[in-house]
């Protein structure tokens, strides 16, 4: 879904223990759904209108990326933890035009479900940890957009690459 579909704006529901096989079936289609558009690395439920509280990343293809630790399918993803603070350029398939400049932590600890139920802990940086942040606002009704210090500044028109 592109913004400004009201689903990208709408906060996520917590999946609860009798809904993890719904939950699973969507980490399948948010998984087949991004594996769709090349250069991809993550997605979350609100993205194909499931308000359920249910991520997918795997970064583990691109060259940014020195923490690789997967496919992640997470239900129920919470920060527990975070260090540091970088600016870096993030975009995303739901504002397709645009690319931004955005304060994340550098580093972070995330406590979640597999799609199985069983419980995760994941400790991660740079670009993955991004990357899981970016996702975990979704979830919560925040774009990139909305993390930027400066709208006139800091947003980018993104440039469309040569075939």
């Amino acid at each position: 879904m592109r913004f400004p579909h009201p689903a990208l704006k709408r906060e996520a529901g917590a999946v609860a223990e009798s809904e993890l096989g719904a939950a699973r079936e969507i980490a399948q289609a948010l998984s087949a759904t991004m594996r769709s558009f090349p250069g991809c690395v993550g997605i979350a439920a609100n993205q194909i209108g499931e308000l359920t509280r249910v991520i997918v990343v795997d970064i583990s293809v691109n060259p940014k990326a020195t923490t690789k630790s997967g496919l992640l399918q997470l239900v129920n993803p919470v920060i527990v933890a975070s260090e540091g603070s970088e600016v870096a350029r993030e975009g995303c398939l739901s504002i397709p035009d645009y690319t931004a400049n955005v304060r994340r932590a550098t580093s972070i600890a995330v406590q979640a479900l597999s799609p199985g139920g069983e419980p995760l802990r994941i400790e991660t940086d740079g670009f993955e940890a991004r990357c899981l942040i970016h996702e975990i606002d979704h979830l919560d009704g925040l774009l990139f957009l909305d993390r930027v210090d400066s709208l006139t500044s800091d947003v980018f028109r993104r440039k469309k690459r040569a075939d």
